[in-house]
């Protein structure tokens, strides 16, 4: 099947029930803007276009003329020979115009898929965690690839498909009925027999093949979440590949199927186009050939009334679907807006200014805080839902107070669910506050830019996240451009050395998905290493040792002691030796701070923190090198 051909075909394979979506106000407006700075390659790529198709239209002429100067009686070899000369001429520039259009194609499309993706990538970036907390991965995934080289089409396989066509059969169309419009409609009376079939083949294509991209997304889910570790170990344990892989052969088993069905529909509209094709040229030749025998038509008309058929059913048949392909590329384009239409519910103010060098002070006035909802930060296409959850968002943080002065360390400690993550995540802007102020150096968070904010503040949380990469990418990703010698330091530091060295790859060592290769507590060490290495001036631990072995937790905490000593510290607390250490501890009860002061005195009141000290903490031993106290920082 020839690209003419499967393009055609691919057509009929899109729904036609896109063709009757209401496009949001301004989206070919904005479609437009895309395309303003490829102005100058458009207009190159069109004008290959039109040539292209009056080429395809000048050569039938020219052949017939060679056919009428055959069979004249007094025709001439030198006027022969110019017009063959003038038809390997014009197959020489269709050439040299199709490598042209084929570059100007290439750097249009690909330029529009550049542009689409990293806009599309660096937006989706700026959104709150709230937003990839409902998503799913794989539906933003599609918008990236699937929708964006979708809406590339638009200015490639599409509008070059709707030109040529229009040139193409307006041309042909017209240079046949000036020939013979007996024999030019007597022709196009054969296009329902092939248009109306190929709707009926249409229509079951979009079935399967609908059913195949669903089929084909199911299989992609599984194989994502079964080839990650904790699918891999998940399937082990319950001892399913077996099942796992019945059930994945049973989907891909179907797409098989469908493939072959495809691959017939496929090769039977080839074979009609081309049947009807042959068809209406016997017919051409038939009628025509009467004609000329009759002396009423020349024999070069004929073969010039033949040759041009060929090129009028399948730009008719083409245009029959524009409407669909049309709105297909529309409809991709105004996926991706989508996207780029949800605004971040954080972003830096206009006037936002940098976090004074050396901030320490974390102060929470009179903080209140409630998850954002779903419309505030989700799409129902990229939840795969209907219509948005519409429930009211509750309010988790009730208006909470406290300070931690520069170099002191304050723990939260509180039952699961009461608030404390929240907290933490309140000072480096994973969230904002809805009333209220968590202020960083005296300054109000939302009032200074997110990278000075972040370079002023480390973190790290139960889950140690790691990037399928090198220990020394993973590293350097809390400050790129470091040396060896203080990546080594931060290694130290963190007492994970001497398994580094260990490593036959020492720092290029691959840590695997998400840091698999390493134990818990390395991964912890790891990620305790990349703070180091930052050296921010406020510290923030999530339960940092929580899930950790005895062994671990002693190495994670020697390691800890190095990270806050001199920095502000805001842990949560899962360890007796925390709670030790901490300057102050403030007892979070259902987004509430219900107690507040040292160790010794909240065991003295006998409340909530008692409660939860004789429960959760009475038992741990204390670690022979407890977490240092917090020193001021030099200057």
């Amino acid at each position: 099947m020839g690209p003419e051909q499967w393009r055609l075909m691919s057509s009929y394979r899109r729904d036609p029930s896109v063709a009757a979506k209401k496009l949001a106000a301004g989206t070919v407006r904005r479609v437009l803007g895309f395309a303003a700075p490829y102005r100058r390659e458009l207009s190159v790529f069109l004008v290959t276009v039109v040539l292209d198709a009056l080429i395809g239209v000048a050569t039938p002429i020219l052949a017939g003329r060679v056919i009428n100067e055959i069979a004249g009686r007094h025709g001439s070899t030198a006027v022969v020979v110019r017009i063959a000369v003038a038809i390997a001429v014009l197959a020489v520039v269709d050439s040299g115009l199709s490598l042209v259009q084929r570059w100007y194609s290439s750097r249009i499309g690909e330029g529009l898929i550049y542009d689409l993706r990293t806009r599309v990538f660096d937006h989706v970036q700026r959104m709150p965690v709230a937003f990839f907390t409902r998503t799913q991965t794989g539906a933003l995934i599609s918008r990236l690839n699937n929708d964006v080289v979708g809406a590339q089409q638009a200015f490639t396989s599409t509008l070059s498909g709707v030109v040529s066509n229009v040139i193409s059969l307006v041309l042909t169309a017209g240079v046949m009925l000036r020939l013979s419009w007996q024999i030019t409609v007597l022709s196009l009376v054969l296009v329902p027999v092939f248009v109306i079939p190929a709707r009926f083949v249409g229509r079951r294509l979009q079935a399967i093949t609908r059913e195949s991209y669903q089929l084909n997304a199911s299989m992609n889910t599984t194989m994502t979440e079964r080839f990650n570790v904790a699918g891999a170990i998940l399937v082990k344990l319950f001892g399913r590949p077996q099942q796992e892989a019945d059930s994945f052969g049973e989907r891909a088993g179907r797409v098989r199927d469908i493939g072959v069905t495809s691959a017939m529909y496929g090769r039977t509209f080839f074979v009609a186009l081309t049947m009807v094709a042959a068809l209406a040229q016997a017919l051409t030749y038939g009628l025509g050939g009467w004609y000329a025998v009759h002396g009423v038509m020349d024999a070069g008309t004929v073969v010039t009334l033949a040759l041009l058929l060929s090129r009028l059913y399948g730009p008719l048949t083409a245009l029959s679907n524009v409407r669909v392909d049309v709105m297909s590329a529309l409809v991709s384009f105004e996926r991706v807006f989508e996207v780029l239409d949800l605004p971040p519910m954080i972003d830096d103010k206009p006037d936002a200014g940098e976090l004074p060098a050396g901030a320490r002070t974390v102060e929470f006035r009179d903080v209140r805080f409630s998850y954002p909802t779903a419309d505030e930060v989700s799409l129902a296409s990229l939840e795969d839902v209907a219509v948005l959850d519409t429930a009211p968002a509750q309010e988790v943080l009730h208006g909470i107070s406290f300070t931690a002065q520069p170099g002191q360390l304050v723990a939260l400690v509180g039952p699961s669910g009461a608030g404390k993550s929240t907290m933490s995540m309140l000072v480096p802007r994973v969230y904002d506050v809805r009333s209220g102020a968590v202020l960083v150096g005296g300054q109000d968070v939302r009032d200074v830019t997110q990278a000075s904010l972040h370079a002023a503040i480390g973190v790290v949380t139960q889950d140690a996240h790691l990037f399928h990469e090198t220990i020394r990418d993973n590293l350097l990703y809390a400050r790129p451009g470091s040396t060896d010698d203080e990546l080594w330091h931060a290694i130290e530091g963190a007492q994970i050395a001497d398994l580094v060295r260990s490593l036959p790859d020492g720092l290029d060592t691959v840590v695997g998905d998400r840091g698999y290769r390493l134990s818990g507590g390395e991964k912890q060490r790891l990620a305790i290493a990349r703070l180091l290495l930052k050296q921010p001036n406020i510290v923030i631990l999530d339960e940092a040792t929580a899930h950790l072995d005895s062994e671990s937790e002693v190495a994670v905490q020697q390691a800890l002691s190095a990270a806050l000593v001199g920095r502000t510290s805001l842990v949560i607390a899962h360890r007796l030796s925390t709670i030790l250490a901490a300057d102050q501890i403030l007892v979070i009860d259902d987004g509430d701070v219900v107690e507040s002061g040292t160790h010794a005195e909240l065991l003295a009141r006998n409340g909530l923190y008692a409660e939860l000290y004789r429960t959760q903490f009475e038992r741990q031993s204390v670690p022979t090198e407890p977490i240092a106290e917090p020193q001021p920082l030099a200057g």
